[in-house]
């Protein structure tokens, strides 16, 4: 990864990203629970700002094939090297998770991982298979790599049926060979178009406060929705570190309120729109919303 060290162009936090700490008894039994099945969340290696929220909410993003990624991306804080080999034993952990948390609601992500000759479509596909068999009530959504926009790895994600299947297309077209590492914006279109004519309600997100444009967050809306996205968040890029890309701008929470507005006149089902917005924030509530057309 690049270094982007910088001591001069560090811009101060506004007031609106002060996050208040929501550590309660509920907060400190999920981590028993995570650290106990020696589990992976994004809400850890991604630097969530809302970790404490959610999990005082007992809910949190599991991720699974590992923490360490093959791709290099700018913005994110999870590691990036040569991964080990998937744990064959993780999707009945994750399974035993969701029980013990007792949640209706499951979200998983995971790192990328170009080593794999699947990808890790098949792990994904267990681990879907393995939470359903001991949660039968439980929505599951997932937050899936590309995939290299292959078809023959997407079904065998889309065979699980999972309730939703979200791909961050993360910034705009003209940020993205700077921001993200191998990923390309046309084949994250490419992924979600596949999904989205397969039936599957499908969902991205996209950071702001990189140096994009109005015009640019508004075409990459237009793409989304063109490609049959139906839900959308959109939140704050926040710099892990400073050697990961700068912040450009903090964006106010009045233009994340008009990014919603023009987003559901787009014709987006459900718009996530603030500073401290993450894809998997309130999940929950946008399927509703999705349910209730």
């Amino acid at each position: 990864m690049p270094k982007f060290y910088d001591k001069v162009d560090v811009l101060k936090k506004p007031g609106w990203l002060k996050i208040r700490l929501h550590r309660t008894p509920e907060w400190s039994e999920v981590r028993q629970i995570v650290e106990k099945h020696n589990l992976h969340t994004i809400c850890s290696s991604g630097m969530c700002p809302n970790q404490a929220e959610c999990w005082s909410r007992r809910t949190a993003t599991f991720m699974i094939l590992g923490d360490i990624c093959t791709r290099g991306c700018r913005f994110c804080a999870t590691k990036t090297g040569r991964p080990l080999a998937p744990d064959a034993e993780e999707p009945r952990k994750v399974a035993e998770s969701v029980a013990l948390m007792k949640l209706r609601y499951v979200v998983v992500t995971s790192v990328t991982r170009d080593d794999l000759p699947d990808g890790g479509a098949r792990h994904w596909a267990a681990t879907v298979e393995a939470i359903r068999s001991q949660n039968s009530d439980a929505v599951i959504e997932l937050l899936i790599p590309d995939l290299d926009a292959r078809p023959d790895l997407l079904d065998v994600v889309i065979a699980s049926k999972p309730g939703i299947i979200g791909h961050n297309i993360e910034t705009v077209e003209r940020l993205t060979p700077v921001v993200r590492s191998k990923a390309k914006y046309r084949t994250s279109l490419e992924t979600l178009r596949y999904l989205s004519d397969q039936g599957v309600v499908t969902k991205s997100g996209l950071m702001v406060g990189l140096g994009e444009s109005d015009d640019e967050v508004l075409q990459t809306l237009h793409d989304l929705r063109e490609a049959g996205v139906r839900i959308v968040t959109l939140g704050q890029y926040l710099r892990p570190t400073l050697e990961h890309y700068p912040v450009a701008a903090y964006i106010t929470p009045e233009k994340f309120e008009w990014y919603r507005l023009r987003a559901l006149e787009m014709g987006f089902s459900y718009c996530a729109s603030a500073p401290l917005v993450r894809s998997s924030y309130m999940a929950e509530e946008a399927l509703q919303s999705v349910k209730s057309l």
